[in-house]
């Protein structure tokens, strides 16, 4: 038998058998995966046991004996376990992941926007931001607002004093902090606008399609969400005070404010490099969707009577958005792990915190590595889902 009718012998074994065909290949994925990981794993054991070094996660109740400068919403201190500060570490990185995506989406579309701008000032100004923030590596961008611009500000005794209410020196940006009472019931009537807010527009679009009649949207919204939370103020008891930050003396020669909310350097200096760097490609993002709309569409839009800033918000953008979300949410995944590069700046992440003090002091590398790798990999799984979700919201439907 030769090679021609051995070839075509199997051919029509599978031929014959197309659920064979379908589900072989799969299920030998499968297998070759299992095989690697569990080869690696054996191996990984088997030296383990050689050095005396035990696997478990026994470790993360144990002391951490380690202050992390920079612990909101969690209480920490150098007796709390190692458990404790992965919640804080991990907390500080979602912190600086949401504040960067918030500012390079809006810095983001406000530059992509003006990019296509008729005037030659603005267009121009818009690409030589794109083109100077794009073309500098990250890492050294932070360097620049931390090392030469934040850290020679001058000393909290001397701070930049913004009408005795916030102050910004070396140590940080220091503001009021909120002091409420009955400061749920207020939180509570925020929700329930929202809620309210959100049937509202469901109906004023159903009214839309069906009737052609359209509502004033966004005063109606601008109302509810006004006057329902300050009715708590009024007839609810809530009330709001302030602690502003003072200058106290702590030594012969040592200033620092205490009171208010503290906003460490470290974490302007990252949120600062990481808007401005990821805005650069959400820029761009907005301007290829903007751009890949037809002309036609726009003209048709002037045509009946629209004016430029209506043709962009009624027929520009939702069908822009349908081309600018895939590309933005990668840039949303690339800015959550670019935050790793906190740990050259001493801020407190999730990689300073966890993967470099907790490791170096327990030893547990294994241990540490896999859950710091798989806390980032859910954390942009997650905002992959959303990004998609919301992705599939705005797409146009076809009747």
């Amino acid at each position: 038998m030769n090679l021609k009718s051995t070839t075509s012998s199997i051919s029509d074994f599978f031929y014959a058998r197309p659920k064979l065909k379908y589900y072989l290949p799969q299920a030998l994925t499968i297998f070759f995966i299992v095989f690697i990981f569990g080869y690696f794993s054996y191996n990984a054991q088997v030296n383990m046991d050689n050095r005396g070094i035990d696997f478990g996660l026994r470790f993360l109740g144990e002391e951490s004996s380690f202050d992390i400068q920079f612990t909101p919403f969690v209480e920490y201190d150098g007796t709390k376990s190692y458990a404790t500060a992965y919640l804080v570490g991990l907390i500080n990185t979602i912190i600086v992941a949401l504040i960067g995506i918030f500012f390079a989406t809006i810095l983001g579309v406000v530059i992509g926007i003006s990019r296509l701008s008729p005037n030659y000032l603005i267009a121009k100004m818009s690409e030589i931001y794109i083109e100077i923030f794009r073309n500098i590596p990250l890492l050294l961008q932070l360097f620049f607002w931390y090392f030469a611009v934040l850290r020679t500000l001058p000393l909290p005794k001397d701070a930049v004093n913004f009408y005795d209410i916030s102050f910004l020196s070396i140590k940080g940006l220091f503001v009021p902090r909120f002091i409420w009472t009955n400061g749920q019931l207020f939180l509570t009537s925020i929700i329930a606008s929202i809620i309210v807010i959100f049937f509202l527009l469901k109906f004023f679009k159903k009214e839309q399609e069906q009737t052609g009649k359209q509502y004033p949207k966004f005063l109606i919204s601008l109302t509810i969400i006004t006057v329902l939370p300050f009715l708590t103020f009024l007839i609810g008891g809530v009330s709001l005070d302030f602690e502003y930050p003072e200058l106290k003396q702590l030594s012969k020669t040592i200033y620092n404010f205490k009171g208010g909310i503290s906003i460490i350097p470290e974490l302007m200096a990252l949120a600062l490099a990481l808007s401005l760097y990821t805005a650069t490609f959400i820029a761009e993002n907005v301007r290829a969707g903007i751009e890949g709309i037809s002309r036609g569409q726009k003209e048709a839009a002037s045509s009946i009577g629209l004016t430029p800033g209506q043709t962009l918000k009624l027929v520009v953008m939702p069908q822009a958005l349908r081309i600018i979300i895939p590309p933005t949410t990668n840039q949303y995944l690339n800015l959550t792990k670019n935050s790793s590069l906190a740990a050259a700046i001493a801020y407190p992440d999730l990689v300073l915190v966890f993967a470099g003090t907790a490791l170096m002091q327990t030893g547990r590398a294994i241990e540490i590595i896999s859950i710091t790798m798989l806390s980032y990999l859910s954390l942009s799984i997650t905002i992959s889902i959303f990004m998609n979700w919301y992705n599939k919201k705005i797409a146009i439907k076809e009747k």
